[in-house]
């Protein structure tokens, strides 16, 4: 694993994230030694999903309002349906994103969590995995679907699904230490 000591990650989620897919990289991002920051839609907590129903909560350490991409120096998209579609309606979340790339910074996205980068423009021409049943939304963007279980093309890193969270971690630990 890559050392991420002095390195601070943005967390960029909503209310219904798949709880596994936040909580298991945020975990590996620690144990690698980063600062990780919730960024959201609004402050205070915002709750997961686990098997359909409402579960945890975490706290929000900035709204996207507040936060500064500068300020980061990768970004983690976690899933759940719920979150990335309030995410990607939200036009200072999705600029949020699109800055992340503009910059060369990385980005980590998994499962239903790469719709937010349909919106931000940045999938055209890019080798990619996501949740099976947004692939089309994916290929329509102009992406490179594959079914794999982790893919990195460039700054961009994507996995399917919470079962693909080891390999998932091990990647996103080792591109946000490069």
């Amino acid at each position: 694993m890559s050392n991420l000591e002095n390195k601070t990650i943005a967390v960029l989620a909503a209310d219904g994230y798949e709880q596994s897919e936040l909580e298991s990289p945020v975990e590996a991002l620690r144990n690698a030694g980063a600062k990780v920051e919730i960024v959201s839609l609004k402050s205070g907590r915002i709750r997961a999903m686990k098997d359909h129903e409402w579960s945890n909560s975490v706290a929000v350490d900035k709204t996207v309002t507040d936060a500064n991409s500068d300020d980061y120096d990768a970004l983690l998209l976690p899933g759940g349906v719920l979150n990335p579609d309030a995410v990607r309606a939200d036009e200072g979340a999705v600029r949020f994103v699109k800055n992340f790339f503009t910059a060369d910074k990385p980005v980590a996205a998994i499962c239903h969590g790469p719709q937010t980068l349909i919106d931000a423009d940045v999938v055209e021409g890019r080798k990619m995995t996501s949740f099976k049943a947004i692939s089309k939304d994916l290929k329509n963007a102009g992406a490179n679907w594959v079914d794999e279980e982790v893919v990195t093309d460039g700054n961009l890193t994507t996995s399917r699904k919470p079962a693909d969270l080891p390999a998932f971690n091990k990647r996103m630990v080792e591109e946000f230490g490069k």
